[in-house]
Formats: structure tokens, sequence, C-alpha cells
């Protein structure tokens, strides 16, 4: 009868033993690394369709408000279509961030008023309009200024942070990520100019 240790010679000299150790080192890299593509990839989906909601939001806004409409905002039609795209993509709205006094709370830009020549002149910017909470409605911000070259065009600026719904733990440590906060911004022409 064997003795135990040379058994466990025989294991470590043998090369399939080798081929288990390896196997055993390399498959929690694999895991993490596709873990990590799986999150990046529901990240990356959230920042477009976040993308998309804003610049919808920013389209209505910058429209000139319906006539017939009873308390028709421009904040108010940007958060409707920001709402209704998110809802499109099977994204929660509960989940967007409020930029006023909650928390977490995120600062909106600072995006100056219209009619200026250079940013330099930028004193005050543009507040979010209170109509809408959790998107960021500013009107009549300088998009570009004529001294730097631009047509000093004003437009509207629409911005959102959305949480996402899912922790990023990173395997094997204690490392947990929590929840991302993906930022999301668009700005359009005013349409009257």
């Amino acid at each position: 009868m064997k003795s135990f240790r040379s058994i466990l010679r025989n294991l470590v000299l043998d090369q399939g033993a080798s081929e288990i150790a390896e196997t055993a080192m390399v498959i929690p890299l694999f895991f993490m690394i596709f873990m990590a593509i799986f999150w990046f990839g529901e990240a990356y989906a959230i920042y477009g369709t976040l993308a998309h909601a804003t610049r919808m939001g920013a389209e209505a806004a910058a429209n000139p408000a319906c006539t017939t409409c009873a308390g028709a905002t421009p904040a108010t039609n940007a958060d409707a279509a920001v709402h209704s795209a998110l809802i499109a993509s099977h994204l929660s709205t509960s989940n967007l961030v409020p930029w006023g006094g909650a928390s977490p709370k995120w600062t909106p830009p600072n995006l100056c008023a219209c009619g200026l020549v250079l940013p330099s002149q930028c004193t005050t910017t543009q507040t979010c309009d209170s109509n809408a909470t959790d998107v960021c409605v500013q009107e009549n911000v300088q998009l570009s200024y004529p001294g730097n070259g631009g047509m000093g065009t004003c437009g509207t600026s629409v911005s959102a942070r959305y949480q996402t719904p899912f922790n990023f733990p990173i395997p094997l440590t204690d490392i947990d990520m929590h929840n991302l906060f993906i930022p999301g911004q668009a700005q359009m022409r005013a349409e009257t100019q």
C-alpha cells in the first residue's frame, strides 16, 4: 500500500494535476471578466437610453408650448418626453435622481443666459425649472458664442441622472461599487431663431 506522501508526490508531479490547478486559477478570472463585460453592457445600454431620452426632452422643451394645453410649460413637456422615452425602453422612471434637495442629489450644469458674446461675460447661470424635479430643464441658455466664432445660438438644455437598479460587486472580493449614477444631457436650439 502506498503512503500518503507518495500519493501526494505523484499528484504534484502528474501532468493532470497541474492542468486542474491552472484551470482552478483561470476560471475565476474568466468569470470576473465575463461579469464586468455584462455589467458594462447594461450600464452602456442605460446610458444610450438616457441620452436619447434627454434628447427627446430637449426637443419637446425647445418647441413652442401648446397654446390649447392647460398648464403646459417647456419643463413639463420635457419631463413628459423623458419619462415616455424611459418607459418605452422598459426602464423605471423612479430611478431618475432628483436634482433638488433629495439625497442623493446632483448638481445641474452651469450654463449661461442668452445674449452673451463671450463665455467670460457669464456672471450668473440659469437655474433648473422647478416644474420638473427629476429632470433639469434650463431654458434660454447660450449654446454658442459669437466672440468664439459661433452663431450666438440660444436654446434649451435638459439633463438627468439615472441610478442603476443593480449592484456591481466584484467577485471574490469585498468590493461592491453599489449603484452607478449615469448622466445624460442634451441641448436643442430654440425654434424661434
